[in-house]
């Protein structure tokens, strides 16, 4: 916009929604009063005259000068004025007021208290006093609309926050406004509101009938959110970082296939830490569905993984079984009394005849438990290696008694197990098979089937291949490689004022590490270790384990070389 208001075109020709925007630029801005400028001499009735700088003092608000035209313009009349002639026509607005010998007429423009000038004035003091104009008003009122939303939004997410970290449902069985209990989520924010007058008076009945903020949808939408900032503050603490995933079957009330992902990992101050990751549906649990949808949900946050999955047909259908039968009985409370009859006489027919012993905390009431889909821990009670205060040293001395306990289990102990399965078969009454006779896998006719007894099949594609899987597993799980690293990990351990430390573990653990390690480090690795121990075996003194010894060196900054 020109300041100059000769060259100005004319307010009528900017398109209507932006003239007030531009009275308002030209007003702030202020009058054109170039007053150190050499204002012209012209000739009028035979005298030299120009214009005079002392007028922008004496009509400071308004004049105007045009150094373009040499003439002088109202900046009021300019921008309000309206196309009449009254108050000396268009010659403060379009063609300029240049008669400098009659000064006067600059007071006899702006005229008496309604003349066209002093209407322009008051226009202008009106667009410039926010608190009288549309436009404030309407932005005050958009403020306090905004100012009402975001309370009650924040009403809303409490109320979410505060249902999530105490595990509670949020709707309730009838929602009515006559309901004395409308859910958790609609009852804590009356509580909310009975506690602050600014929440009180815009949630629930005061709150606009389409703006509530309350629905279901709303809720679901406040908790997805809440679910993608916590994973987010999981990757970004993570960071580059190693970790672990711990992934487990949960089965909802509906009985859909769900599978949660808990991460673990060690976090600045050295603390081992697991953090729930989140739900996630899944079709079945076969370990190409697991693998993928664990990746699908994990590249969100550019994480990766690496997954393993069971394979025995038979012993998967018999855990699937199982299941079955402990969902068809845990439905029904009727289902589950009469297990529990049945196993109570039971329990006192063996009592009786000596089978079993009396004594506290023996022969407990039960109810079936059923097993993870992908948790195979599940099928057990106690697994010696998960136990938090064995140490590495232990728990690969742990494991090799396993293989050789499975290994004497596939060699001699076919027989005795065969045994006790008859004797188990034949207390519950249930038909055992001739081990002489011919098997025939269910669902396949005789003439297509091998030609192999039921011994065969017993020992050999079920016995000695279920054996032989565990150990392969534990193989795979505790190779060489891997156990010499875990051997050399152990040194680390604080406990009874670091007895277990040995420098040429240390240093072999670094040689496993050689991408990481420099060789001119490795030599000087055995001085600096046997340093580091003796300077810092008071420091550590009470510590009782891996992890709370990097924790504290993290603390002390003893991770820092």
């Amino acid at each position: 916009m020109p300041s100059d208001p000769g060259l100005r075109r004319r307010i009528s020709e900017y398109d209507p929604d932006n003239q007030d925007r531009v009275r308002r630029a030209y007003l702030q801005k202020g009058p054109c009063q170039p007053v150190n400028h050499i204002f012209p001499q012209t000739i009028i009735n035979g005298r030299l005259r120009c214009f005079n700088p002392s007028w922008f003092a004496m009509y400071q608000p308004w004049l105007e000068y045009s150094i373009d035209k040499d003439a002088t313009y109202c900046l009021y009349c300019y921008l309000f004025k309206s196309p009449t002639k009254e108050g000396g026509g268009d010659a403060f607005t379009s063609e300029g007021f240049r008669n400098w010998k009659k000064g006067e007429k600059l007071g006899s423009h702006v005229g008496g208290p309604t003349s066209a000038h002093n209407k322009a004035r008051e226009k202008a003091d009106n667009l410039l006093n926010q608190k009288q104009s549309i436009q404030t008003s309407l932005s005050r009122q958009t403020d306090r609309t905004r100012l009402e939303y975001r309370t009650r939004l924040n009403a809303s997410v409490e109320a979410v926050r505060f249902l999530l970290r105490q595990g509670l449902a949020f709707r309730g069985h009838d929602e009515s406004l006559n309901s004395t209990n409308q859910g958790n989520f609609l009852e804590f924010l009356k509580v909310l509101s009975n506690n602050s007058d600014a929440i009180k008076g815009v949630v629930l009945k005061n709150a606009p009938e389409n703006h509530k903020l309350i629905s279901p949808d709303i809720q679901k939408d406040i908790v997805r959110a809440c679910a993608i900032e916590i994973s987010n503050s999981i990757a970004y603490e993570l960071g580059d970082a190693c970790f672990a995933i711990l992934v487990d079957e949960s089965r909802d009330m509906s009985y859909k296939e769900q599978m949660s992902i808990v991460l673990r990992y060690v976090d600045a101050r050295g603390r081992v830490v697991e953090r729930f990751f989140g739900v996630v549906h899944v079709a079945d649990t076969n370990a190409i569905t697991l693998k993928a949808t664990i990746e699908a949900m994990l590249a969100k946050h550019g994480l990766t993984l690496v997954a393993v999955a069971r394979k025995h047909k038979e012993i998967d259908s018999l855990f699937h079984t199982v299941s079955n039968i402990s969902n068809v009985v845990g439905a029904s409370a009727k289902r589950r009394d009469i297990l529990r009859e049945k196993h109570a006489v039971r329990i006192l027919e063996a009592l009786e005849t000596g089978e079993i012993q009396s004594g506290k905390g023996l022969n407990q009431e039960l109810v079936l438990k059923r097993p993870g889909d992908t948790r195979w821990s599940s099928h057990y009670n106690v697994l010696a290696l998960q136990k938090k205060e064995q140490d590495i040293v232990n728990a690969i001395e742990l494991v090799r008694i396993a293989k050789l306990r499975l290994q004497e289990m596939r060699t001699n102990e076919w027989d005795s197990f065969l045994d006790e399965v008859s004797s188990f078969c034949i207390t519950l009454e249930i038909d055992i098979s001739k081990m002489d006779d011919r098997f025939v896998p269910q669902g396949r006719s005789r003439r297509t089937s091998h030609e192999i007894t039921n011994l065969h099949h017993y020992r050999v594609e079920l016995f000695y291949t279920v054996i032989d899987m565990q150990l392969q597993e534990l193989n795979n799980r505790f190779n060489e490689a891997n156990t010499e690293l875990l051997f050399c990990t152990s040194c680390f351990n604080p406990r009874n004022c670091f007895s277990t430390f040995e420098i040429n573990k240390l240093v072999r653990l670094a040689e496993l590490y050689l991408n990481d390690v420099s060789p001119s480090e490795l030599v000087m690795l055995r001085n600096q270790c046997a340093t580091y121990i003796m300077r810092s075996n008071f420091e550590f003194s009470s510590t009782k384990g891996i992890t709370e010894l990097v924790r504290k060196m993290v603390e002390k900054r003893k991770d820092v070389i």
